[in-house]
């Protein structure tokens, strides 16, 4: 292996950059304790008067450590909701933690927030939780406390394919598979949010807070004219000692926990992958200085192995191809013991033999052609993938074209998709075009999907689109259409263009991204190799890898 990266000098530009990005992280940590208020103090006090821990207070009394678990969508439905009072978090929180050792999922309705109700990204986010414990063999704890469907937003989230129903799919699928489920009912459980712990493996109910019912009290009346209170219908006792519905009565939530952390010690140990890890070696140079290396504004050029340099162990890499096809990196190294292929987009502009330049952050065919094989290699040898995004597209214009872009960058597109070892995203700043498709977006389904704060991700870039867009408002008016063939002064156009590229601009962010889970969280670049290594540990657990085939694959 050789070893990479420089000692930077730490000057005038690395600290400027250095200071931006340390605000960016900053700024994100204020949102993030926002967010972590879920509905407010008030909502907080009059849930802890009941006796009730909150959601976070549940998930780290079952944790070995708090400080080690990995929560996931922390800005799930980020400013969205607003003529409802918003729902930070989307009223559920979820990660990825060790218990008694092993790594789970836990899944915790937050009831500070609309009284954990559902909205339609809530379900989005519990299908996300269910999908990572699904293909990763996680077992999967729910802390049952809410209720039930939002309803003013029913038809967002009750009747399609991937809406409320089907949480309930998964469950009996993950039955099937073996992968095991707990849930505690330490709150509401109404109607067909009934389903999801009873179709986990075991249920705990907390006696004088849980209760569960196909519907409460008040429904009941109005249906059949039964009166009767909550507690006599579906409460802890009831649904434990007469239904049966129920496994354990639990005193109160701390209780509850533990016997969770009792029950999942008790699981067998399962098989593994058998991803290649050896002894962890820290990178020769700090992770820290990351924030030195990225540029401020993500049109400008950076070394891309200055970055790789600070991730990998001992910063050593074997480079596959490294004289061909430049734009792109592709290498094999250790990321805390693991060993990992990496594809990484070269920001820098390059270079060939030929003397040609190329544009760094475009995809040429070159590139997109020693990235296939490399792709081919690491399924071959059973390495999992990391996917570091910093890209603008594929190369366009006649030559571009001439030389078969389409077909190469269709070849790499082809080769992502059927890959069938772990493969990790990382959007270091720009995600643009079918560069997003061809780096392994969120559609390409890679296992775990992260974003640095910085990070931009959209069709093209907000100049490129505004310019666009300006132009068509502007035909549109000369044809009448909309503002009855008015012409745009000079100063109107600039306006306009402003306020175009300030709305583009607004909708790829990261924020804006993780509000909608197109990723799974916006990270802290120093804390990469943790989000990594963790990232193989967990798809570790899946032992099964399907055969790799790339299907037809033009030469």
């Amino acid at each position: 292996m050789s070893k990479i990266g420089t000692s930077i000098k730490k000057d005038e530009t690395f600290l400027r950059k250095e200071d931006y990005y340390k605000n960016l992280i900053r700024k994100l940590e204020a949102e993030k304790e926002k967010v972590k208020l879920g509905g407010g103090k008030k909502s907080i006090e009059k849930h802890k008067a009941k006796g009730k821990l909150t959601a976070r207070e549940r998930i780290k009394k079952l944790l070995d450590n708090e400080k080690d678990f990995f929560e996931l969508s922390t800005f799930a439905a980020f400013d969205m909701y607003k003529e409802y009072g918003g729902a930070p978090s989307s009223g559920t929180i979820y990660g990825i933690g060790k218990i008694n050792g092993k790594y789970h999922i836990i899944v915790a309705n937050d009831a500070t927030v609309k009284a954990g109700a559902w909205f339609p990204i809530t379900a989005k986010k519990n299908l996300r939780a269910q999908e990572i414990a699904m293909e990763n063999n996680l077992p999967i704890i729910y802390l049952v406390d809410s209720a039930g469907v939002f309803l003013p937003l029913q038809d967002e989230i009750f009747p399609d394919k991937e809406h409320f129903g089907r949480v309930f799919r998964n469950n009996a699928v993950m039955s099937a598979k073996g992968i095991p489920q707990i849930a505690a009912i330490m709150g509401p459980c109404v109607a067909g949010g009934a389903y999801l712990p009873i179709m986990s493996d075991e249920a705990l109910i907390v006696e004088g807070e849980g209760s569960v019912f196909l519907a409460g009290s008040h429904l009941v009346r109005a249906a059949i004219g039964e009166v009767i209170d909550n507690e006599s219908l579906g409460g802890a006792k009831v649904q434990s000692n007469i239904s049966g519905v129920t496994d354990y009565v639990m005193k109160n939530d701390e209780e509850c926990l533990l016997q969770i952390r009792k029950l999942t010690e008790k699981i067998g140990e399962q098989l593994k992958a058998g991803f290649n890890r050896t002894e962890s070696k820290p990178p020769f140079y700090s992770p820290k200085e990351i924030y030195g290396i990225l540029p401020e504004d993500q049109i400008k050029p950076y070394d891309m192995y200055e970055l790789i340099a600070r991730i990998v162990d001992n910063s050593e890499i074997d480079e596959y191809k490294a004289g061909y096809g430049k734009t792109l990196i592709t290498a094999y190294a250790r990321i805390d013991g693991w060993a990992v292929g990496i594809i990484a987009n070269q920001r820098s502009v390059v270079k060939t033999d030929s003397g040609e330049m190329q544009v760094g952050g475009v995809i040429y065919s070159d590139s997109a052609d020693k990235a296939t094989r490399f792709i081919m290699n690491c399924n071959q040898r059973k390495i999992p993938l990391m996917f570091l995004q910093d890209v603008t597209g594929f190369m366009v214009g006649s030559r571009a074209e001439h030389g078969g872009i389409i077909k190469d960058g269709a070849k790499m597109v082809n080769a992502v998709a059927n890959s069938v070892v772990p493969k990790i995203t990382i959007i270091v700043g720009n995600s643009f075009g079918a560069g997003n498709y061809a780096m392994c977006g969120k559609a390409y389904d890679p296992r775990f999907i992260f974003a640095y704060p910085n990070a931009k991700i959209a069709v093209m870039g907000g100049a490129q689109a505004s310019s666009v867009l300006l132009d068509i408002k502007i035909k549109q008016s000369a044809n009448g259409e909309g503002n009855s063939g008015k012409e745009f002064s000079e100063e109107e156009k600039k306006k306009l263009l402003n306020e175009i590229i300030k709305s583009y601009d607004e909708s790829s962010t990261p924020l804006y991204a993780a509000a909608r889970l197109w990723i799974d969280e916006i990270i802290d670049p120093a804390l990469t190799r943790e989000y990594v290594s963790m990232a193989i540990e967990v798809a570790n657990n899946n032992p099964e890898i399907p055969k790799f085939n790339v299907g037809v694959i033009q030469t």
